[in-house]
């Protein structure tokens, strides 16, 4: 199979990257594999899409060596058997917005062409903002918000007792980010000016449950993504002092316990997420709620594999080639 990861940069890429991983995994399973970056891509006179390319190495089991010396070359992306779209929008934010939909719209090309892409572009299209979360059941989600008025934004903070989060409606890497106690009265203003600077907010109702972290839990073409009954999840523990579980504010990993209600969860979302054309997602729970759908570049396969013991790179390669 001749497959192309699509992703913000291709020098910005790291050995511990679920990307990166599931490339070596390609590899090694015999696959012809090539990075593709944001401005790589061409639409030529022909109608051909090609991209300037780097072909991952074959024959090396050196995970720091698989990223060196990466040399572009011309590639046919009509002919490649599948592009996986693994790009995050929000780190393209505010330098480079153009790049934000370079992989929705050349995969949407690629796909007329016969290309299997997924995740789905159309389905990632709709997909670009925290508001797709809306999308999926209400007994699922917690009490949400999503405005640009302070007067709304105050009146949901009161009927929550003072306490809520607000964080812009794009985004990601916990920026942004406040939580809103009894005492933020006075800088309430601020946070939503703060938030609201480049679009709208979303407010959501502060779950006790949170203090505990989140539990990312991975999903495969709709099901909980399992080996023998251990799932692919672990849980981030907000640092001392934070209340943001994201990793790049210093939150650790632990085991995650994949509960019924996780479960219950993952089964409510399935449908939505299969008809969106979602290959491989990570959903991230509090108690009994889900917070975000990371359907873009779902991260956390080296901290699942530390954890569990378990290469869970394997099993969504066989399943990307049944889909082939």
């Amino acid at each position: 199979m001749k497959l192309g990861f699509f992703v913000n940069d291709v020098e910005g890429e790291r050995p511990e990257y679920t990307t990166t991983r599931l490339a070596r995994a390609a590899v090694g399973r015999g696959h012809d594999v090539w990075y593709i970056g944001a401005g790589d891509f061409a639409c030529e006179p022909d109608d051909a899409v090609r991209a300037r390319a780097c072909r991952a190495p074959t024959g090396t089991s050196d995970k720091e060596a698989f990223l060196e010396n990466l040399e572009p070359e011309r590639v046919t992306v009509d002919e490649l058997d599948a592009l996986w779209l693994r790009s995050d929008p929000a780190d393209d934010v505010p330098d480079r917005v153009w790049a934000q939909t370079a992989g929705i719209l050349f995969g949407g090309l690629a796909e007329r062409r016969g290309v299997r892409v997924v995740n789905s572009p159309a389905g990632l299209s709709v997909a670009l903002s925290k508001l797709y979360l809306q999308h999926f059941p209400a007994e699922v989600r917690p009490a949400t918000l999503i405005t640009r008025s302070a007067d709304d934004v105050r009146e949901f903070v009161a009927d929550h007792h003072g306490r809520a989060v607000i964080k812009p409606l794009q985004g990601s890497g916990g920026q942004g980010v406040f939580i809103v106690t009894p005492d933020d009265e006075v800088n309430l203003d601020q946070m939503v000016e703060a938030d609201t600077r480049d679009g709208y907010l979303i407010a959501q109702e502060k779950l006790p449950a949170a203090s505990d972290g989140d539990v990312r839990l991975f999903v495969l073409d709709g099901e909980p993504l399992q080996v023998d009954g251990c799932y692919a999840a672990f849980r981030r523990v907000p640092a001392q002092g934070e209340a943001r579980a994201n990793m790049s504010v210093g939150a650790t990993v632990e085991p995650a316990e994949v509960d019924d209600t996780m479960l219950r969860i993952a089964e409510a979302v399935a449908p939505k997420l299969a008809a969106d054309g979602m290959f491989l997602a990570g959903l991230d729970i509090v108690g009994e709620c889900l917070l975000e759908i990371n359907v873009f570049s779902p991260g956390g396969f080296g901290s699942v594999e530390e954890l569990t013991g378990v290469d869970f790179n394997e099993v969504v390669l066989e399943a990307l080639e049944r889909r082939m």
